[in-house]
């Protein structure tokens, strides 16, 4: 049984289609990297699987229910929880609540207190700097530490699918490979379904998983993300080499 499916989905904004007809299938637990060339509608697929971006045509389904055009507070309550591009913390905020405030969408369900309690304690426990400067303001973080914050705010919804758009982007290498041990480490513990969208291709074949190359918002190339890292298809798949 799938976690997520999509069917036949396009995402336009005005004349400009940016996905195109995009059909694919999570089981859970699976990891999935999305990839491909700037504009390729990497960004705008995630956007419209979570509900940010209602698709011109389609269906999305998560958790056995249809999801295609939900608002994202119903579809991060199904279980499906995103973190955006940029990061996006709230900088006046503390790290404490900042991770708190994924938690409201839980606040009037019986025993939500005990439950986010136990969440930011998992949450400190996987990125201690965060325990460490919890008094802190979120806008003095760096860039790495920023995004170990959004994810672990994604985390305190207890999400079935995290869904994260470009993790690394504006990070040096080492911490991009800090951020990636823990978010595996993470899949692993909690048995989490992964949906990453990361440029970067060989991110996608130093981690594993499957992967998913688009180019042109479709779907050109879909496997696992090493084979296809020791084949010559990623590179005709990804700038079109042997189209006419």
């Amino acid at each position: 049984m799938s976690l997520l499916a999509v069917s036949n989905t396009s995402v336009r904004y005005g004349r400009l289609t940016a996905v195109r007809n995009v059909g694919f299938t999570m089981a859970e637990g699976e990891i999935l990297f999305i990839t491909g060339p700037n504009g390729a509608g990497k960004s705008s697929l995630l956007r419209a699987i979570a509900g940010v971006t209602p698709p011109a045509q389609g269906r999305i389904d998560f958790a056995d229910h249809d999801i295609t055009g939900q608002s994202p507070e119903r579809i991060a309550r199904l279980g499906l929880s995103m973190v955006p591009e940029g990061r996006d913390v709230f900088g006046s905020l503390t790290i404490e609540e900042n991770l708190m405030v994924g938690t409201g969408m839980h606040s009037r369900e019986a025993g939500w207190r005990a439950r986010a309690a136990a969440e930011l304690e998992a949450v400190y426990t996987t990125f201690p700097i965060l325990k460490d400067r919890r008094h802190a303001q979120a806008g003095l973080l760096s860039g790495g530490q920023q995004q170990m914050l959004v994810i672990g705010r994604a985390l305190m919804t207890h999400p079935r699918l995290v869904a994260i758009d470009e993790p690394s982007l504006g990070l040096a290498p080492n911490i991009t490979d800090q951020v990636y041990e823990r978010l595996i480490a993470l899949q692993a513990m909690r048995k989490l379904t992964l949906l990453i969208v990361e440029q970067s291709s060989t991110r996608a074949m130093m981690v594993g998983g499957r992967m998913m190359l688009m180019r042109g918002g479709e779907i050109v190339l879909d496997g696992d993300a090493r084979e296809i890292g020791r084949s010559d298809a990623i590179q005709s798949a990804y700038f079109g080499y042997g189209e006419h």
